[in-house]
């Protein structure tokens, strides 16, 4: 019962903090150039790692797709069905992932430590609202900037995808990127990024939430990092099975409706 007690506790004031951060991002003004320089950050952290990664997932994709597809002679669609796959659960989850493991970690590690050394204190005794100066930028920044680095990740997949099938399974480029269009439609492309937009609003949350409210010193933040890393992870794998909840429901009334 207490362990269950700690998990709705953390869930409710992360969902309080979410908040706080959406009243201050409409009441208050937030200074653009922090906002770039965030995005500009977390986009320089996660753009060499995004870039691999997302080369590898579209060959991995490409080799499993065509092992199956070639028992049915439908190789010419392979291009299609992976890319599909990719954009609408596998390119958002590992962007997601990325964010979490690295942004995340170190954007509560960062305002842990301004926490602990009593900065985040320094910046309210100014007169200054520390939400407003440091949080805020923050999270605008890891959401816009996971935006960036889904479509940066896709195009690499997809790079990776077309290299491996023809290697691999002897399709063409040509013939890889007919396909895509068909099999990739805009209903995809919407649910990736709504994946995609929810993941980052998760790892902003719990990343700046985590830090902003450390105690206990340097052993504080690091407590702080892990169970950033461990609630981010769990919150994304549980907003995942959601968001494809919702969407299989809105694709079945959708249906229901043009029939």
């Amino acid at each position: 019962m207490k362990f269950l007690a700690e998990i709705f506790g953390e869930l409710g004031g992360t969902l309080l903090f979410l908040k706080t951060i959406m009243t201050t991002l409409v009441n208050k003004k937030i200074r653009r150039s922090d906002v770039f320089t965030q995005i500009w950050s977390v986009i320089i952290a996660s753009f060499p790692t995004t870039a691999m990664a997302g080369f590898f997932v579209g060959a991995i994709m490409t080799v499993q797709f065509a092992l199956l597809m070639n028992e049915f002679g439908a190789l010419g669609y392979l291009g299609g069905l992976s890319t599909s796959a990719t954009v609408r659960e596998i390119g958002p989850l590992l962007i997601a992932f990325m964010l979490s493991g690295k942004v995340g970690a170190f954007t509560s590690a960062e305002l842990g430590t301004m926490r602990v050394t009593e900065q985040i204190d320094a910046i309210r005794c100014l007169g200054s609202d520390p939400l407003q100066e440091i949080i805020v930028p923050r999270f605008i920044g890891i959401v816009i900037a996971s935006f960036f680095l889904l479509g940066f990740g896709l195009i690499m997949s997809i790079f990776g995808g077309m290299i491996l099938g023809d290697i691999f399974a002897g399709v063409n480029f040509q013939e890889y990127l007919r396909h895509i269009p068909t099999v990739v439609n805009p209903v995809s492309i919407l649910f990736g990024t709504v994946k995609c937009g929810s993941f980052a609003v998760v790892t902003a949350t719990v990343s700046t939430y985590k830090g902003f409210t450390t105690t206990g010193g340097a052993k504080g933040v690091g407590k702080a990092v892990v169970s950033t890393s461990v609630m981010t992870m769990i919150l994304i794998v549980l907003m995942d099975w959601f968001t494809s909840f919702i969407g299989d429901i809105v694709l079945q009334i959708a249906r229901g409706y043009r029939s």
